[in-house]
C-alpha cells in the first residue's frame, strides 16, 4: 500500500487547491473561469470585514483579480450559475446538468422540512411568484409578498413569498441571475439558460451523478475518504460514495493509500492509480505568504485541515463575544506548506485603514523579521482588495502561540 508522508500529503492537497503554485497570472474572462473550474466552485459569503469570501478566495490565487471580473462571468456572460454545494456557491455553467439530482432531492427534502419550520403558506405562493416574475422580470425578495409580515430576515423567519422564491430556485424553476448588494435576484430558468440546460432530453440519472460527483471530487482532493467525496459537492450520500469507491477499487481504477497526519497518525483514504508518480509529491510549494479566507476551499473541511496541518480552526461569527477564543472573523495565514498563523483584522473604510488587531503564530512558528516582512507585503497587496490605502497595527497585536488559546 502506498503511504504518503505528511509533507507529501500537504503538497498534493495544496496542489489540488491551486495553492502550491506562485500566485500570479491573468484573473478575468476565460482565465478566471478556468481557475474556478479547477476549484470546482467558489463559496459565496456576505461578511465583508476585509473582503467577501469569494473575492478573497480568488485574489489569494490571482492577486490581479478584481470583483468586477467575477460579476461579469456570472451576471453578463452567464458562464457561472449559483446554487448550493455545502453552501451557496458560484459554479461553472458546464456543471449545471450535474445539479439535476440535487434539484430533485432539494425539491423533496425542503418541502417536507420547511412545512415544519413555521413557513405556513409558502406553497400557495409558487404560482403567484412565477406569474409575477413572468410579468415584471427578475425580482429580489423585497419585491414579492409586500403585504406579508416581515420578520428578522433570518432563514428561520422568512415570509412565505421569500420562502417560495428560495424553494423555486433550489428546485429549478427559477435561477439566481446575480445579486443587488448581496440580495439574490431571481428570474425564470427558461429566460436565463439555453433550452438544452432547462429541459435536457436525457438528464443524468442517480448512478451517473454519483460517478461524476465522486470522480470530480477526487480529482480536486487528490485523496479522500468516501465521506469526504460525498461532502465535496454535497449532492450524494456517504453510502452512495462508499459503494462507488468499492466498485472503482474492484475495477482497478482506485487504490487505498495511507495518509500521514501532522501528528504522525495514519488514516486510510482512496486515490486514483498512479498517485505515486504524481509530480506534486516532490514539488515544494511557493514560499509566498498568503492570507486565506475562512471559507477557502482548502479549509472548508475543518477536520481534514486539522489532520494534515495540525490547524484547529473554528469560525466564531456565531459565538458570543465573551466565549470567543480569537475573534469574530479570523483569517488563516499560509506560507509554504504550513499554516503559520491566524490574524484578526478589519478594514475600516471610513478611516481608509486596514487595522491589524491581533495575530497568533501557530505551534512553534517563529515570527521573525523575514516573516514579518512577508506579512506586511501581503497586507500591502490585500489592502487594494479591501478598498483602503493604509495599514495600521494596533498596540499588542502580536500575541502568543495560538495553541495557548485553544
Amino acid at each position: 500500500m502506498l503511504t504518503l508522508t505528511n509533507t507529501q500529503a500537504r503538497r498534493v492537497f495544496l496542489d489540488r487547491h491551486r495553492l502550491s503554485e506562485a500566485p500570479q497570472g491573468p484573473a478575468k474572462g476565460d482565465d478566471l473561469l478556468a481557475l474556478i473550474h479547477s476549484l470546482g466552485f467558489v463559496q459565496l459569503d456576505s461578511i465583508n470585514t476585509v473582503a467577501r469570501a469569494h473575492n478573497l478566495i480568488l485574489f489569494t490565487r490571482r492577486p490581479r483579480y478584481r470583483p468586477a471580473a467575477l460579476k461579469s462571468l456570472y451576471e453578463k456572460q452567464r458562464k457561472l450559475f449559483e446554487h448550493w454545494t455545502h453552501d451557496a456557491a458560484v459554479i461553472p455553467m458546464d456543471f449545471y446538468p450535474q445539479w439535476h439530482l440535487r434539484r430533485q432531492r432539494d425539491a423533496e427534502r425542503l418541502r417536507s422540512r420547511w412545512r415544519k419550520d413555521r413557513r405556513e403558506g409558502f406553497e400557495r405562493q409558487f404560482q403567484v411568484i412565477l406569474d409575477q416574475i413572468k410579468a415584471e422580470g427578475p425580482l429580489c425578495s423585497g419585491d414579492v409578498g409586500k403585504d406579508e409580515p416581515r420578520g428578522s430576515g433570518g432563514w428561520w423567519d422568512w415570509h412565505p413569498s421569500k420562502t417560495a422564491l428560495e424553494y423555486l430556485w433550489r428546485s429549478g424553476a427559477l435561477c439566481v441571475t446575480g445579486r443587488d448588494g448581496f440580495k439574490k435576484r431571481y428570474d425564470l430558468t427558461e429566460r436565463v439558460l439555453e433550452q438544452h440546460l432547462c429541459t435536457p432530453a436525457d438528464p443524468p440519472d442517480v448512478e451517473a451523478t454519483v460517478d461524476w460527483c465522486c470522480d470530480q471530487a477526487l480529482a480536486r482532493l487528490g485523496f479522500a475518504t468516501h465521506g469526504e467525496l460525498a461532502a465535496f459537492w454535497a449532492h450524494i450520500t456517504p453510502v452512495e460514495a462508499r459503494e462507488w469507491c468499492k466498485n472503482e477499487q474492484t475495477a482497478g481504477r482506485l487504490q487505498e493509500v495511507a495518509i500521514t497526519g501532522a501528528d504522525g497518525s495514519v488514516k486510510l483514504a482512496y486515490a486514483r492509480q498512479g498517485l505515486e508518480q504524481d509530480t506534486a509529491l516532490d514539488a515544494e510549494p511557493t514560499n509566498r505568504l498568503r492570507i486565506l479566507s475562512p471559507f477557502d476551499p482548502a479549509l472548508r473541511d475543518r477536520k481534514r485541515a486539522e489532520r494534515l496541518f495540525g490547524f484547529d480552526y473554528r469560525i466564531e461569527v456565531f459565538v458570543p463575544e465573551p466565549q470567543r477564543r480569537f475573534g469574530y472573523y479570523v483569517f488563516p495565514v499560509l506560507q509554504g506548506d504550513q499554516l503559520v498563523a491566524r490574524v484578526d483584522m478589519k478594514a475600516f473604510r471610513d478611516e481608509d485603514t486596514l487595522r491589524i488587531k491581533a495575530l497568533w503564530p501557530e505551534g512553534k512558528t517563529r515570527w521573525g523579521k523575514g516573516r514579518q516582512a512577508a506579512f506586511e507585503a501581503e497586507l500591502e497587496r490585500i489592502k487594494k482588495l479591501a478598498g483602503v490605502d493604509n495599514v495600521a497595527f494596533e498596540d499588542g497585536w502580536l500575541r502568543g502561540p495560538a495553541q495557548d488559546f485553544l
